[in-house]
């Protein structure tokens, strides 16, 4: 059974974090290039919220959805 968490944690110790520890010896060598790359991060997401928000506005603009109290049984 001991061999089973140690298995769990050479998985996240040596593979699921290894681009982390890599971020973060890059972090030592070159500042702005690990900036750089958590930018390009915030920059996919906020795309992604504008998306998702403007896709909510044209469903929501084609008011097709019963807004009415009993269109839902849980009100």
């Amino acid at each position: 059974m001991k061999d089973f968490f140690y298995a769990i944690q050479d998985l996240f110790v040596n593979v699921l974090f290894a681009p982390l520890d890599a971020l973060s010896e890059l972090e030592l060598e070159n500042w702005f290039a690990a900036s750089a790359i958590s930018w390009i991060f915030v920059i996919i997401c906020s795309a992604a919220f504008v998306y998702w928000m403007l896709q909510l506005k044209k469903f929501n603009d084609n008011d097709e959805e019963n807004k009415s109290i009993t269109a839902h049984d849980y009100l």
